[in-house]
């Protein structure tokens, strides 16, 4: 068992706290109610966070500790009590927490400066877009391109599901400039922008997210904007990314296991009196996310401890998803057909849940991954 120590646990108390500020748009069908809880402390300190070790890291206290969330770990006990309160209000925060650590990772000094300077400055909301029509988030499939023109580069190509796009005013952009692994790019991008399109997709879980599909047509991007300009080919590309992925997995785990607790919680408190088979239903369910978030803890330690290893998180990520779904719906059960009409949110914790499996990788990219490092470990299959 991973046991939280007295400073995480601290954390987590903080976490719990913040987390009340949101249960007021939690049942909000407007994707824009995020607007009426941005100034509270924990969308403040969401809207700067930059998930990475860095000087100018805004710091979290609680109980006398010192936090700035730039070990994953913190990450996923801090977001994961947010999650059991609104999934959605979370996504729907201002700030960079995907595209952050990619500039962090990607970006020269000149760039860092001018990506954080503009979440400084204002809310601001920044996409991450990746995902493509045909492909999916499968990078080795991207077709959106970089092709040369004059000093800079014209962007052309699509995405899909890209979180807080219609509202974001800057984000990263995923492209190819030749083929094979070694001609991906990641490339920030304006909006509005001549040749750029976004619209608003329509959504019945996870509405806060904003989802969105982006259309470029020969949209201009300055080398100054091209993200590892500076670094060979090897550090650059898909290689470096996957760093920030392995990253950026378990804190999604977190977000599921989140939603599942909630609906547990939601069936101890609303059906109190349970009958024997009931109640060890429900056990065993409350015994299976608690499992599940042993195994995203564990994942958190192994990346920040080698942000290269992803083979724990990527399950963790696969895992949380399915335990998301499975225990939202087992627990409208406990409530009979009617359910979804007279328990509303409980109703929105199993539409939300279900967007888990289709952020950063849907399972069966995660069980790909963790297949290809037992392979290459030498574990049978």
């Amino acid at each position: 068992m991973y046991e939280l120590d007295g400073r995480l646990t601290a954390l987590r108390t903080r976490a719990a706290e913040w987390a009340g500020d949101l249960a007021t748009v939690a049942l909000d069908l407007d994707p824009d109610a995020v607007h009426r809880v941005l100034d509270t402390p924990v969308m403040r300190y969401l809207a700067t966070a930059r998930y990475a070790p860095s000087a100018d890291t805004p710091t979290l206290t609680a109980d006398g500790h010192r936090f700035h969330l730039d070990s994953v770990l913190e990450q996923v006990v801090f977001f994961e009590e947010l999650a059991t309160v609104d999934v959605g209000a979370v996504l729907a925060a201002p700030g960079a927490p995907m595209a952050g650590p990619l500039v962090d990772l990607l970006g020269d000094e000149e760039q860092r400066e001018w990506f954080f300077e503009q979440l400084r400055s204002r809310p601001t909301w920044v996409f991450f877009a990746l995902t493509e029509p045909a492909h999916g988030s499968d990078a080795a499939g991207l077709t959106t391109r970089l092709d040369p023109d004059g000093d800079g580069f014209r962007l052309t190509g699509a995405k899909r599901y890209v979180g807080n796009a219609p509202r974001a005013r800057l984000g990263v952009v995923f492209a190819r400039v030749r083929p094979g692994p070694l001609g991906l790019r990641a490339v920030l991008v304006t909006a509005p922008a001549p040749g750029l399109t976004i619209e608003a997709l329509p959504t019945i879980g996870l509405r806060g997210a904003a989802l969105g599909a982006i259309t470029m047509s020969s949209v201009a991007v300055t080398d100054d904007r091209m993200l590892g300009r500076h670094l060979p080919a090897t550090r650059r590309g898909v290689l470096s990314w996957v760093r920030v992925f392995n990253r950026i997995r378990p804190r999604v785990a977190a977000m599921g296991i989140g939603i599942a607790r909630a609906a547990c919680q939601y069936v101890r408190a609303h059906r109190r009196a349970l009958r024997p088979a009931e109640r060890d239903r429900l056990d065993a369910l409350c015994r299976r996310v608690e499992g599940v978030r042993q195994l995203n803890l564990a994942a958190a330690a192994a990346v920040d401890a080698d942000p290269a290893d992803g083979r724990l998180a990527s399950a963790a990520k696969a895992r949380a998803a399915r335990l998301a779904e499975d225990v939202t719906v087992a627990s409208l059960e406990f409530f009979g057909s009617g359910a979804r009409l007279d328990h509303p949110l409980l109703g929105k914790l199993a539409r939300d849940a279900r967007g888990v499996e289709f952020m950063e990788g849907a399972s069966n990219v995660q069980k790909l991954i963790v297949s290809q490092d037992l392979i290459r470990r030498g574990h049978p299959t």
